[in-house]
């Protein structure tokens, strides 16, 4: 036995079927002069001897692949901040910043809620809040005072652990309110919502549609920084929300869009995921709402901004629904 056939036994490759017709090449010319004495394809026989040799069925020809056209290619309009290069466009020279066009993924956005442990969010309760509230006094508040209220809330522990609380930013009477999470370390410091790289990319984002900050309002579900960025407890949200339906009252805008799941969630009054909250035009006390992913999010899952700019096309075509 050569060390050719000991190699192939051993990869469990033998017997050895040889073609009529091989190619000879110089480093297989023992192989190609055995070839050139063999039998016709339609009888031949394994190289080694007769008695260890197996019969085996000729295998069926496989018909040739037809040569497909090729698609025709479909050009769409992209934003300028969408990067194909991984290249920053010219409104920023952040590369986290640019929109790259992916195929789409599976959704896999988790929740962003943590819920309290028990009896930690009874004093929070909503129930509780709007009866200390009772009388309509939110309801009556106009700009200034809801200000000074936000400013002066003690209805949670928020207040206490962070530096002060984040109204809000932006034109007041705006028609596009972007609704986001809670305040994180930049924007507690800063008093404004929204800064740092997932700040840059919104604003990227808002001038892909023809928009700048100070002509929208921005704002969060929750007034107060929680204590090491992390996502706000039920008992939280259910003390803050009124003062964010009390902006939306003042407000009125023509459009809201809910940057989250938190937002998305505490507006909508429902724990769907993003994925089934998304391509849709949702209903808030008559106002339109679309739901996309938080600009922060973005950041984390760079695959999730060519579905992102879909939803922000969702808000203007219904923006535009609005006025014309």
């Amino acid at each position: 036995m050569d060390r050719r056939e000991a190699m192939l036994r051993e990869l469990n490759l033998y017997p050895v079927w040889v073609r009529r017709n091989p190619v000879s090449t110089e480093g297989d010319a023992p192989v190609a002069k055995s070839a050139l004495n063999a039998v016709p394809v339609e009888q031949a026989v394994p190289v080694e001897p007769a008695a260890r040799a197996a019969s085996v069925e000729p295998v069926e020809q496989v018909a040739s692949v037809e040569a497909v056209e090729p698609v025709e290619q479909v050009t769409s309009v992209e934003p300028s901040f969408v990067s194909h290069s991984g290249t920053a466009s010219p409104l920023s020279q952040d590369a986290g910043n640019a929109i790259e066009v992916q195929a789409p993924v599976v959704d896999l956005f988790a929740s962003d809620f943590q819920f309290a442990a028990p009896g930690e969010a009874a004093d929070n309760s909503l129930r509780e809040f709007q009866l200390k509230n009772s009388g309509g006094l939110l309801g009556t508040t106009d700009w200034p005072e809801l200000q000074q209220k936000v400013q002066g809330c003690t209805e949670c522990k928020l207040r206490a652990e962070c530096t002060q609380p984040v109204f809000g930013t932006g034109d007041p009477h705006a028609r596009w309110l972007f609704v986001g999470e809670a305040p994180g370390a930049e924007e507690d410091e800063l008093c404004e919502p929204f800064v740092g790289a997932s700040g840059r990319l919104l604003d990227n984002m808002l001038l892909a549609i023809g928009l700048q900050r100070s002509e929208v309002y921005l704002a969060n579900v929750i007034k107060c920084r929680p204590l090491d960025d992390r996502h706000p407890h039920v008992g939280e949200i259910a003390a803050c929300l009124p003062y964010l339906k009390r902006q939306i009252g003042l407000l009125q805008p023509a459009v809201i869009v809910a940057l989250g799941k938190t937002a998305a969630s505490a507006l909508l009054d429902t724990d769907a995921t993003i994925a089934s909250l998304r391509g849709i035009v949702h209903d808030y006390k008559g106002i339109p709402l679309v739901v996309t992913y938080h600009p922060a999010y973005l950041l984390r899952s760079p695959l999730e901004k060519a579905r992102a700019w879909q939803d922000l096309c969702l808000a203007v075509q219904t923006m535009d629904g609005c006025t014309g």
